[in-house]
């Protein structure tokens, strides 16, 4: 039995996943937000919990896979696809064909999960550090822009084409060959974790300054999602200037 606890957390994940997609596309944006936070919860600790009670084995590792493909994969995809179904679409797109074909193009955000988590299995260099975007931090980003910020992203001063073109990026950052720190700490020392701990403080900051905001207003959850949001974007851009002064063989 013992062994299973940690299958039982990667199941919950696999769960969370699922019921993020079914409130997606009931357009219930901040509950898919909150099941995938709440996933990406029980997908830090199976790992912990396999290694804790010495059970780690290949069954897991394929069982969270699996679960961080719905959780991470699709359940974002739902999200985006039902904002390409509300965003506006300039002049030149704005008919029946891609009405149709745009929301389907959501789903490459599943596809490059995919292949992102198969490459990360079979990769011997992401023990330490990640090669290209972790997954959980891909779906926490959109499902934090998208439950936060829906009344923006479907305004005039945004499009279809904006939307497309912000998805395309994050599918790269997903499959770049750049190393990304992990926030997995061997030691306490300065010196080999003053990225991680200036991440960490910075992300401190910025979400003490989004809560006092929202306790001015009545929306305080969206600005919690915005200022989680900010702590990704943030992650991503040390992750990349970072990862320019290593060498991925």
């Amino acid at each position: 039995m013992k062994k299973q606890i940690p299958n039982i957390v990667t199941c919950c994940n696999l769960i969370c996943g699922c019921i993020a997609i079914c409130a997606a596309f009931q357009h219930w944006f901040t509950a898919a937000f909150i099941f995938i936070l709440a996933g990406a919860v029980f997908d830090f600790f199976d790992g912990l919990l396999a290694r804790a009670l010495g059970v780690s084995g290949r069954l897991g590792l394929e069982l969270d896979s699996l679960a961080d493909v719905v959780t991470f994969g699709v359940a974002p995809s739902a999200m985006l696809y039902m904002l390409f179904r509300e965003v506006r679409y300039p002049g030149f797109v704005y008919n029946d064909f891609w009405f149709m074909v745009m929301p389907l193009l959501a789903f490459l955000i599943a596809a490059f999960s995919a292949y992102r988590l198969a490459k990360f299995n079979i990769d011997e260099r992401q023990h330490t550090t990640f090669i290209g975007m972790p997954t959980p931090a891909n779906a926490i980003f959109w499902a934090a822009l998208i439950s936060s910020s829906e009344e923006y992203l479907t305004s005039p001063m945004f499009n279809s084409l904006f939307l497309l073109a912000f998805e395309l990026l994050f599918c790269w950052l997903l499959v770049c060959n750049v190393p990304m720190f992990s926030l997995k700490f061997a030691n306490t020392s300065w010196a080999d974790n003053k990225v991680k701990y200036i991440f960490i403080l910075l992300c401190i900051l910025i979400l003490a300054l989004f809560v006092v905001l929202g306790l001015t207003d009545s929306r305080w959850w969206m600005y919690v999602s915005r200022g989680i949001a900010c702590c990704v974007g943030l992650y991503v851009v040390m992750g990349l200037i970072t990862g320019a002064y290593r060498k991925v063989d």
